[in-house]
């Protein structure tokens, strides 16, 4: 949680000038924290108010990407003295029977399960969903859990030296196949100054991600830099964002979309993998016996298929019929 989203007034001011500007506004809390009581009343006044130009609250972040490098024997600990100790969550029998004698989930649907239902018993997803104001995070891992578990809509994390293509992929086919909504956030290439990429790489980052569909564009400017007044963005950023608002959006450009996926990867049922290596983590496991070769074929539906493939996941409850040309399991096998 941010400074401005524990305080009511400046929260409330930024918004307004926002609004007043003509520009939609997505409001960022991290969490709603019990200290500031302020905050989900805020959210009826927000909804009446803004209305339409309300595009969603930012809540939490990058949930599953903590999940994937986060210490996970720690995690389980609390969570299972949560759902002991809440009484919310004490209905829940069937969690808490994955907690008996002390054990961690034991395999990947026991993990998936474990994820899924702690974002779908979230109270401050319900507050949004209650309210239908579209609950929105970016993320590096884990996309297709995360719409699983109620997220409205998944801004992909592009930059950290990982492919662009390789997200877009992931956040594109969760979203198509649960019938949800995505779109980009353009993060850190390096991990000091000038911390972005040149403007004309972010010039063809935005271009990529509108053309493949992407709802929502957005930059990561954190943090502020010496002599720069701007966060970490440079002319040459501002200079690529006019581009693309002007050949884009302001000409309404109707290539938003035009480059669709014609094949898909269908990853394993829960196959929780972070994916940015063959030594990634799987939820909290090392890789596997499989990670090597569905490594291998991913990046060779990469190089074949580019922007035109995504990832997707083997689960009875979203069959992929009529939605690829092309169909590739992770084995190799299609259809």
């Amino acid at each position: 949680m941010g400074p401005i989203s524990k305080n009511q007034t400046a929260t409330t001011q930024i918004c307004d000038y926002a609004i007043n500007a003509n520009l939609n506004i997505i409001v960022y809390f991290g969490w709603f924290d019990t200290n500031y009581t302020w905050q989900i009343p805020w959210l009826d006044t927000a909804k009446q108010e803004y209305g339409s130009k309300l595009l969603g609250i930012y809540y939490h972040d990058e949930p599953g990407g903590i999940q994937i490098d986060y210490d996970w024997p720690r995690y389980f600990d609390y969570l299972r003295y949560y759902y002991e100790n809440t009484s919310i969550y004490q209905s829940h029998t069937k969690i808490l029977e994955l907690f008996k004698n002390n054990t961690l989930p034991k395999n990947y649907t026991q993990a998936s399960k474990v994820y899924v239902d702690s974002l779908r018993t979230d109270s401050g997803l319900q507050e949004l969903k209650n309210r239908k104001i579209p609950s929105i995070t970016s993320e590096y891992a884990l996309h297709w859990f995360d719409y699983l578990g109620g997220y409205d809509i998944i801004l992909s994390q592009i930059g950290w030296n990982i492919s662009s293509i390789q997200n877009i992929a992931l956040t594109r086919g969760a979203a198509k196949i649960q019938g949800k909504t995505w779109g980009i956030m353009i993060t850190w290439t390096y991990n000091t100054p000038p911390y972005l990429n040149s403007g004309e790489e972010i010039y063809k980052e935005m271009t990529n991600a509108y053309k493949a569909g992407a709802k929502i564009i957005s930059i990561f400017n954190y943090p502020q830099i010496e002599n720069n007044s701007f966060g970490i963005l440079k002319e040459e950023h501002f200079q690529a964002i006019e581009r693309f608002w002007n050949n884009y959006i302001q000409e309404e450009n109707e290539s938003r979309g035009s480059i669709k996926a014609q094949a898909s990867l269908v990853l394993p049922k829960d196959y929780g993998w972070g994916m940015r290596s063959t030594e990634d983590r799987i939820w909290y496991w090392n890789s596997d016996e499989q990670t090597q070769q569905i490594w291998i074929t991913l990046q060779n539906l990469l190089e074949e298929y580019n922007l035109n493939l995504d990832i997707v996941y083997d689960d009875p409850n979203f069959p992929l019929n009529n939605h690829y040309q092309k169909i590739f399991y992770w084995n190799m096998t299609t259809k």
